[in-house]
């Protein structure tokens, strides 16, 4: 009986022994499986990151904001603008397709980003365009480099973009927060000390910045500023701020409906008999939507005016049949931008952001809408800027017919000097 007691127990051990091996068997055939699985994802993806040719069909993403604040300067218009620049490649390169897909970032970094990605890793999109957001548009940028596809950054304020965010695979067209500011102050550093009104988010705080950067380096003054959140509609407390200061020019850092109501309550608080306003980020919507009665005298730096030259006024007429209305700056950069790229991309043969930005980099672009624009080697798309002055009601001869031109800025002049950016890329 003692033997036999023995066996069990030795029957047993012996069976948990086996149970304990066959478990570590099946974790380990477990582990192997995933390896495997893991393997084949890598083996999928690794030829579509590595393929340099161009595809038979070229995708490109519009992100921007569809149904917000920004929706009138780039939006619905932006995706028109973009598929009148792939009608215009097809017929000066016929046979190469290209196909535009569009997204709504709603303003937010985190969906802008996750739309990239989703659009590069599984749609195949190659490059993106717009963004408009400058928070959007510096998560983007990260999410493109890391997948070495082109960022078309047509409408990303911040010049941080080009400057400590440099990216070999992207390039900045429209304008930047530098620019912008630097034709303020240059045009206003005369009139008095500044007082900034402007969004507590990127944009706002980069135009502040440039701009007093521009201004103490030229001998302007800055008598202070304060932030709104994005989507304020009442102004009082920041223009009774601004009038306090004793300032005679007051910026507003802002755009969209923020940039409105802030317009038409300076006027209905007599803001504008003591200081001079400008907008830093103002647009041809945001001045139809106050109307000149309102926003007249008040001076705005952009690099496209529908009704500049005839080459403006062509384009913007084949836009409007389409949209009812002229184009933004912002819509005129897209085409503009995308045009710029495919000619590249189709120079290159290859959908890796690297090699793209590096051909546009060879050469001036000989555009039709910002004359020509030379990409420097931090991205930067240098062309001239204007300086408009908004109208008087008794000079308006249309709803479109806004603006007076003050000044025009040389391409040489428009944008911060390279050596000044802190890019990487910029060597010495």
């Amino acid at each position: 009986m003692r033997w036999s007691g023995l066996d069990h127990k030795l029957q047993r051990s012996s069976d948990a022994h086996e149970k304990r091996v066959a478990k570590q068997k099946r974790k380990l055939s477990m582990r192997l499986r995933q390896c495997l699985l893991a393997t084949a994802v890598t083996l999928a993806i690794a030829p579509f990151v590595a393929r340099a040719e161009l595809p038979a069909t070229i995708k490109i993403g519009v992100l921007n904001d569809q149904s917000g604040p920004f929706a009138d300067q780039s939006g619905k218009g932006s995706v028109v603008a973009a598929n009148l620049a792939v009608e215009d490649f097809a017929r000066e390169v016929p046979g190469q397709k290209v196909e535009i897909v569009y997204g709504d970032h709603q303003n937010k970094p985190d969906v802008g980003a996750q739309i990239v990605r989703e659009w590069v890793d599984r749609e195949g999109v190659v490059a993106v365009a717009d963004a408009v957001n400058s928070g959007v548009g510096l998560a983007v940028n990260t999410v493109l480099r890391e997948r070495h596809r082109t960022f078309i950054a047509s409408n990303v304020g911040t010049s941080d973009l080009t400057g400590k965010f440099c990216s070999p695979t992207t390039f900045q067209w429209t304008f930047d927060t530098w620019a912008l500011g630097n034709s303020a102050a240059r045009a206003l550093k005369d009139k008095g000390p500044f007082y900034f009104v402007g969004f507590d988010y990127a944009l706002g705080q980069a135009l502040e910045r440039d701009t007093t950067e521009v201004l103490k380096s030229i001998g302007g003054t800055v008598a202070g500023s304060v932030k709104h959140p994005l989507g304020t509609t009442d102004f009082s407390s920041y223009l009774l701020q601004a009038q306090a200061s004793g300032a005679k020019v007051i910026a507003f850092a802002s755009t969209g409906p923020d940039l409105t109501n802030a317009i038409k309550q300076s006027a209905e608080f007599g803001v504008t008999k003591t200081a001079t306003l400008t907008g830093l980020f103002t647009q041809l919507q945001d001045i139809a939507a106050v109307g000149a009665q309102t926003a007249q005298g008040l001076l705005l730096t952009e690099a496209f005016y529908w009704d500049r030259d005839d080459a403006s006024r062509a384009w913007s007429k084949r836009f409007e049949e389409r949209m009812g209305r002229p184009p933004s700056e912002n819509q005129a950069g897209v085409y503009s931008s995308i045009l710029a790229y495919l000619h590249a991309a189709k120079a290159a043969n290859s959908i890796v952001g690297e090699d793209v930005v590096a051909q546009l980099k060879k050469a001036p672009v000989q555009d039709a809408l910002f004359g020509p624009v030379t990409i420097r080697a931090d991205g930067r798309a240098i062309h001239p800027m204007y300086v408009f002055r908004v109208k008087a009601p008794a000079a308006v001869k249309g709803k479109w017919d806004l603006y007076d031109l003050v000044q025009t800025i040389p391409a040489d002049q428009a944008f911060r000097p390279l050596a000044q950016g802190g890019c990487a890329m910029v060597k010495g």
